[in-house]
């Protein structure tokens, strides 16, 4: 365990190269066990997330190799029905469900501990099982276990989701690719890390269609090839360090970048005040306004607004010129973090999935608690424009999702640094 401690008040200036997303990270590293070939994949975050997910794969037998900085090479080639996933990784990990498609096409049977992740809400996995009972797997649940098995290969179908999932999507598109015939998914999650995905499949030979968009099609394919995959940058992160600059008055240039991406986060900050300029193909400056908008935020699945930025918004909001209205569609419980930012001097309650965000002149330092990924990273952000010193603990947290935070902030004159407990 360890902490963050954050001396705010000074303007954050300088430059940040944008590392990997963790959420096409993720998938795409779980992709490998589709083929017996290996699966180089370029600009891979260094996270907790993701060691966590090597070493689950590891344990399957899968041969990981660093090849460099953000490069990994697996060979998924001597996978086997005796291995045994950590039980106390999978359980911590929402992402490991995903092991669950491509070991049963490999191997026809599977059986791991239920997933865990952000405690931020009914994370369900329904959806998951849903689709792969679709496609021809039996299921069953027992003392927090998932086993599955299917006596033959997975056929293609037509399936509609009930509602839009990202990690349900992503589990019915591992299954098709592999699966006999023709699969049609309809009402899709459409994120970006979607497409990078099926980008990354597409390359290793999937046959698939309507990337990036609701209706995805794909005709399975009988085996997968080994591939050279660069993932592409975090909008998450990107957005967050928009909202370090925003909320600073600072300026801040952002390298590898896809505007696209980030649409939604930059149409808010732009109405919040922030001057946002585009340099290049990839890189843009943000510079922040000395006197900060209130903003009307509703989160919704992609291309909306998303749900992993609300809680960087509602720390910008809280030192806003007047009251914002932050809705969360998402999920039920992800307003955590509001209770922290209290301590600190915001004004903000809460109705229901809303919440109403009065701004203060200044918000002050105070020790307050992270509980989950974006929570801590909204904690920092009001630390840095606060009077006086803020320790935010539980910082592992923040080792999932932020790679080199720390020395990302102190590269543009953030007085922030980490200390243990």
């Amino acid at each position: 365990m360890s902490s963050i401690l954050v001396e705010g008040g000074k303007s954050l200036r300088g430059e940040i190269n944008i590392s990997g997303a963790k959420n096409a990270a993720l998938p795409i590293i779980v992709a490998s066990l589709l083929s017996s070939k290996t699966l180089v994949i370029n600009n891979v975050p260094q996270l907790s997330d993701v060691s966590d997910m090597l070493f689950i794969l590891k344990s399957c037998g899968v041969h990981v190799e660093i090849v460099g900085s953000g490069t990994i090479a697996l060979t998924a080639n001597n996978i086997s029905g005796h291995f045994s996933p950590p039980c106390n990784i999978v359980k911590k990990m929402r992402a490991s469900i995903w092991i669950l498609a491509p070991l049963l096409l490999r191997l026809g049977q599977v059986r791991i501990a239920s997933p865990g992740g952000c405690a931020i809400g009914q994370r369900r996995i329904d959806l998951h099982l849903a689709a792969l009972k679709a496609f021809g797997a039996n299921i069953q649940l027992e003392d927090d276990y998932i086993s599955a098995n299917c006596s033959s290969r997975m056929h293609g179908i037509s399936f509609k989701f009930d509602k839009v999932s990202v990690g349900a999507t992503i589990t019915a598109i591992m299954c098709a690719v592999l699966a006999n015939g023709s699969t049609k998914l309809a009402n899709c999650a459409q994120e970006p890390e979607i497409a990078d995905l099926c980008y990354c499949l597409r390359k290793m030979g999937a046959n698939i269609t309507g990337i990036g968009t609701a209706n995805i099609s794909i005709i399975g394919v009988k085996e997968l090839n080994g591939a050279n995959y660069s993932i592409i940058p975090d909008r998450i992160e990107a957005g967050t360090y928009m909202v370090a600059a925003a909320i600073t008055q600072g300026k801040i240039k952002l390298n590898n970048v896809i505007f696209k991406h980030l649409k939604s986060a930059i149409t808010k900050l732009r109405l919040s005040g922030a001057i946002i300029q585009y340099q290049n193909e990839n890189s843009l400056i943000i510079e922040g306004a000395n006197i900060i908008k209130p903003l009307n935020i509703q989160t919704n699945p992609y291309p909306k607004f998303p749900t992993d930025l609300q809680a960087q918004f509602m720390s910008l909001m809280s030192i806003a010129d007047g009251v914002s209205i932050i809705t969360e569609n998402i999920y039920e419980n992800r307003y955590m973090h509001v209770f922290e930012l209290i301590k600190m001097g915001a004004n903000i309650v809460i109705q229901s999935r809303e919440a109403v965000v009065t701004g203060v002149k200044k918000l002050h330092g105070a020790d307050v608690i992270a509980t989950d990924l974006r929570a801590s990273v909204s904690l920092v952000l009001a630390g840095l424009s606060a009077v006086g010193i803020t320790k935010v603990k539980r910082m592992h947290h923040l080792d999932r999702g932020y790679e080199s935070l720390v020395e990302k902030l102190q590269n543009c004159n953030a007085r922030v640094q980490r200390i243990p407990d």
